[in-house]
């Protein structure tokens, strides 16, 4: 039998503190002798350690639990005695010990050894350790975390120990650099779900998700969903920047194991709690993070994949107002794809629905219809938020990918979706546009409506969709009311004094007139042709109407106010030709806006006789045609007239009165004589109408200043016209028709006409040649002076240099 080792002066020291009956606990006074030995020479820390661990060992063994307490209270009391570079080796006894205790299967053993951790946690050491790894905490931990004890009490002490351990790993490494391997994925792996885990046993969860604070003391210490929700806010607060992809991944990986995006509470409210936790700086990881997620899941259901976009709107909700990186329109950029796949979804599930499966059909496209809305708050909350130079971006870049029919749309193919889809995804991206620019504030309206911006806006307000039309004014509303009066404008109808509405407004900038002189007339043109579609209904009249009146309070000067006049007068002349039979509301109810209008205008511009004038009208119909004004005509069931009364002048507002009442150094009245007609452009081919120019009567404005005879107009240009100008397939026997009639003229005229035809041509040749001639062989006058023959003497006339014209090009 071999003999036991024999114990040194120093073992028996260890020894004392042990009682005989570990009831009695540690014995104190031996305690503090050993404590003070230790101090006084540190260099034997590395032998009390070793020793310690060699009898705990033996006494977890042997079961003898009440020295082991013992040992780990002797051990806690060295540790936080001895703070000298000699303590490392005494660490990794102490380590040992712990690590003893966890690995066995008793509860109090577990949490004992835990505590004892936390406590070691909590002491900063003088240097790093350069070999100290904690791979085995960290699993030990989060299999505690993870426990399924059958006692439900045992189960919570052993979670809130494994919770504490977890995080007192976090606090002993995340801020020592050579401990960086603790943000490593396969560390990160087990923590993050650890804590997840715990979280989603919270029942008053959502109530404290996504707020800083959190429970706290005694409160915390038995909740492990408490505990671990603090655990996970230190360990992302501490994040570094390349830390943190690492960090959330297995977030969204526990997320899809456990199927939290449908419902997606839960991951709303930890998205929230990590956006709340994190570096401000870091929040555009995050976004990538979800984007990315999204992007891998675009096949799945669509509730997941809803569920995943509202964790990316909770998500730029927070981060819009600090720092987003590059990710602005990476955002964008994936959010448009997602919802034109979506449309795609939804259009295949409508393509079925006459199949046997029509029920589940019209279920999934309901569903997608969530997945929309909810790309599209994604879309408007992140653009409403961002700064406005961002934002005047990120608008320019949705309306790139509107589809409009005739443009290049690379992005969004519209051929496979058709003219549903189509029309879908226009009506989606001009409601997110909607958000957008929702509360933008333009310094300048040329900042805010560049042409590529305006003109593709314009092309679908030309669409024959009164929805289309509806979604294209309200983004203009936002765009030109810059001091927030649309609130006070809201609905159509006869205000009886505008000033009691305080409207506010400044006077026009010079860079605002120049934008109307440059853009003014599309904007007419498209109220114009806005007023008279025959699918608008009250709404649409309602946001004309609004749009005027913005106009009027943010751009108008008396230029402005002279054309919208002209505006005002060409829709009433309109109605009443009515060459175009129009339905009668329609033609109501664009006498009423007229009515409204100039109303309203009037009062704005402060021209009293204007006012008398609209009174008298206002008056008139509402005693004899009261269906001409707005709060009639829009009510339901309004009776309409079977013919409007052209010949009561009485109740139609007159050119000439309102160029009498304005008459004055301030507006150009002559101008309110040449009716307004809108001109032709492009846009009419890239809206795909149907033909827009058979409906109206085109004419030439020829209106400008640099004319001498204002009054002039143009010659009349009708559809049948257009048509034969752009008719190829009659070119030939147009042209056989025009060689008859001049050999027939030839033919059979009398010579006296023929020769009088020539004759006129052939003077006009000369006159204009003799110009030509006379231009170009005069020789340029000479400061020297020139010579003329009177009588026979010969006069010099001089001509000063700076009277003299020079031709543009040889200017410097």
């Amino acid at each position: 039998m071999p003999t036991p080792p024999q114990l040194t002066p120093l073992d028996r020291l260890v020894d004392n503190i042990f009682p005989e009956d570990p009831k009695d606990g540690l014995v104190k006074s031996d305690m503090e002798k050993l404590t003070f030995y230790a101090v006084s020479a540190p260099e034997k820390l590395d032998r009390i350690g070793a020793y310690l661990a060699e009898r705990l060992s033996r006494d977890v063994l042997r079961h003898r639990y009440g020295y082991v307490v013992i040992a780990m209270e002797a051990l806690d009391q060295l540790l936080m005695a001895c703070h000298s570079q000699s303590i490392k080796p005494f660490v990794e006894s102490f380590l040992h010990m712990v690590a003893k205790l966890l690995e066995s299967q008793e509860p109090d053993l577990q949490v004992l050894g835990t505590n004892s951790f936390v406590k070691f946690a909590n002491i900063e050491e003088d240097t790093p350790s350069y070999h100290r790894r904690y791979d085995f905490f960290v699993s030990q931990f989060s299999a505690m975390c993870h426990s399924t004890h059958e006692d439900p009490e045992t189960r919570t002490r052993i979670r809130v120990a494994g919770i504490k351990g977890l995080q007192g790993v976090v606090r002993k490494t995340v801020n020592d650099e050579l401990q960086a391997i603790i943000w490593e994925p396969q560390h990160m792996n087990k923590l993050i779900p650890s804590m997840l885990f715990n979280m989603q046993e919270a029942d008053d969860f959502d109530s404290r998700a996504g707020h800083p604070s959190s429970p706290s003391g005694t409160e915390r210490d038995e909740n492990p969903a408490a505990l671990a929700e603090s655990c996970f806010r230190e360990l992302l607060g501490r994040a570094a920047y390349g830390n943190m992809n690492n960090a959330l991944r297995p977030v969204l990986v526990h997320l899809d194991n456990h199927g939290l995006w449908d419902p997606n509470e839960f991951a709303v409210s930890c998205f929230r709690i990590i956006m709340y936790s994190i570096q401000a700086q870091h929040s555009h990881h995050v976004i990538q993070q979800v984007l990315g997620h999204l992007d891998t899941h675009n096949k799945d259901t669509p509730r997941v994949r809803a569920g995943i976009v509202q964790v990316l709107l909770e998500t730029v909700a927070i981060a819009a107002k600090g720092s987003v990186g590059p990710t602005v329109l990476e955002v964008f950029n994936t959010l448009l794809k997602h919802l034109r796949m979506s449309v795609d979804f939804e259009m295949g599930a409508d393509s079925r629905r006459g199949s046997a499966s029509s029920v589940s059909s019209r279920s999934k496209e309901s569903e997608e219809r969530i997945v929309q809305n909810a790309i599209i708050q994604t879309i408007g909350f992140f653009g409403g938020n961002l700064p406005d130079y961002q934002r005047a971006e990120v608008m320019m870049f949705i309306m790139g990918k509107v589809p409009v029919y005739g443009t290049p749309c690379h992005t969004l193919d519209t051929v496979k979706i058709g003219h549903l889809g189509t029309k879908r995804i226009q009506a989606m991206l001009l409601s997110s546009l909607i958000m957008v620019t929702s509360g933008f504030k333009a310094k300048t309206m040329a900042a805010a409506l560049p042409p590529l911006f305006l003109d593709p806006l314009f092309s679908i307000s030309l669409m024959e969709d009164s929805e289309l039309r509806q979604l294209v004014l309200e983004i203009l509303h936002n765009i030109i009311d810059r001091h927030d009066n649309r609130a006070k404008l809201r609905g159509i109808r006869i205000i009886p004094n505008v000033a009691a509405l305080k409207i506010k407004r400044e006077k026009i900038s010079k860079q605002d007139v120049s934008f109307m002189k440059k853009h003014g007339q599309q904007l007419y043109r498209h109220i114009y042709l806005g007023c008279k579609e025959e699918d608008n209904v009250h709404k649409n009249f309602e946001l004309l109407f609004t749009a005027l009146a913005l106009i009027t309070i943010e751009l108008a000067n008396e230029e402005v106010v002279i054309d919208l006049i002209r505006l005002a007068m060409a829709l009433q002349d309109m109605v009443l030709a009515n060459e175009e039979n129009m339905p009668m509301f329609i033609r109501c109810s664009i006498l009423a806006l007229v009515a409204a209008y100039l109303n309203f205008l009037s009062q704005m511009i402060a021209n009293p006789p204007f006012c008398q004038h609209v009174s008298k009208v206002l008056e008139m119909r509402n005693l004899e045609a009261p269906y001409l004004l707005p709060e009639h005509i829009f009510r339901e069931k309004c009776p309409l007239p079977s013919t409007l009364e052209k010949d009561n002048r009485s109740l139609y507002f007159q050119t000439q009165e309102i160029a009498e009442s304005l008459a004055g150094p301030s507006y150009n009245v002559e101008r309110l004589s040449v009716p307004y007609v809108p001109q032709v452009t492009d846009e009419d081919r890239l809206s795909r109408r149907k033909s827009f120019v058979d409906t109206i009567s085109l004419q030439v404005d020829l209106l400008s200043s640099s004319l001498p005879d204002k009054s002039q107009l143009a010659e009349e240009i009708t559809f049948e016209t257009l048509k034969k100008a752009i008719d190829t397939t009659g070119l030939e026997e147009q042209e056989k028709e025009k060689r008859r009639q001049v050999i027939e003229k030839f033919q059979k005229a009398p010579f006296e006409e023929i020769a009088a035809h020539c004759e006129s041509k052939a003077n006009m040749l000369h006159d204009r040649l003799a110009q030509i001639f006379e231009l170009t062989i005069r020789p340029p006058p000479s400061p020297s002076g020139t010579v003329t023959i009177t009588a026979g003497h010969a006069q010099y006339h001089s001509v000063p240099v700076y009277e003299m014209k020079f031709p543009d090009l040889c200017v410097y």
